[in-house]
């Protein structure tokens, strides 16, 4: 079951939920240290982690509407969209970037989810995933947002992303020390963190992979022939909402048409 909002948002206010945000965070930003001048979007509940990239030229929240929504950043202007997680309000290839938080293990249309990342996404533009790891410990409770959803090994999410036309480049982990409430505990976080970096890296409480939208070359087989084609965008009527006039456009059909229609065919 998902999480709702007010879920999300009370783990993130609570000592254990700042604590996973800083961890987390420290990695996010290692694989990602500059994205000045870059379009980002985050997408499920990224909020936490969306001020990291304060130098993005643009910035935007979009959260699922079955999870519901809250204005991010709290104080300035909103710029948080609810949304349908398979058919974001955005123009094809109008994002550089895309961050996935309490998204793909709590989707039930990850391969439409992730569809439509990589149809927002500009050639060669990279998506940043947080996914819960099967194998940590982090998984097994559900008082926490990582224990709902479906957990992923690394394995795991990189032929997922490989199917779905991304390329992964880079992967980060964790969250070493079970979740706890517990002061003390709490205070060995840091050291035993860097303890598992180093050591035992399958056990951390969170796999983060970064992959690159992949451009492939279509062929369609008719009979013994076959025939390349390429991708027209067609617009079609209506505009998208709520984002800014930089992202937003007609969404579009997808047209296949030969590479040389000018050529007989035999």
């Amino acid at each position: 079951m998902r999480p709702e909002v007010d879920e999300l948002e009370s783990f993130y206010q609570s000592r254990e939920g700042q604590l996973a945000r800083r961890l987390i965070a420290a990695r996010l930003r290692a694989l990602w240290p500059d994205v000045r001048g870059s379009r980002l979007v985050g997408l499920g509940f990224a909020a936490p982690y969306l001020s990291l990239f304060d130098e993005a030229e643009v910035c935007l929240a979009f959260m699922p509407a079955a999870q519901g929504a809250r204005a991010w950043p709290s104080r300035a202007r909103s710029r948080t969209a609810l949304v349908r997680e398979d058919d974001l309000p955005l123009a094809d290839g109008s994002v550089d970037r895309v961050l996935l938080v309490h998204a793909l293990e709590l989707s039930e249309r990850v391969d439409r989810l992730l569809r439509e990342v990589w149809r927002v996404l500009a050639d060669g533009g990279r998506l940043l995933a947080v996914v819960p790891n099967r194998h940590g410990a982090w998984s097994l409770f559900e008082r926490t947002p990582f224990g709902h959803g479906r957990p992923y090994s690394s394995g795991q999410m990189r032929k997922l992303l490989t199917r779905r036309l991304f390329e992964p480049v880079a992967e980060e982990r964790a969250l070493y020390l079970p979740p706890s409430g517990s002061g003390l505990l709490l205070k060995a976080a840091i050291p035993v963190e860097r303890l598992g970096l180093r050591l035992a890296k399958e056990l951390s409480g969170v796999v983060i992979v970064e992959a690159e939208k992949r451009i492939v070359q279509v062929a369609v087989a008719f009979g013994r022939r076959r025939e390349a084609q390429r991708v027209v965008r067609v617009p079609a009527a209506g505009a998208a909402r709520d984002v800014p006039a930089a992202l937003a456009a007609p969404r579009g059909k997808v047209v296949p048409l030969p590479l040389d229609p000018a050529r007989p065919r035999s």
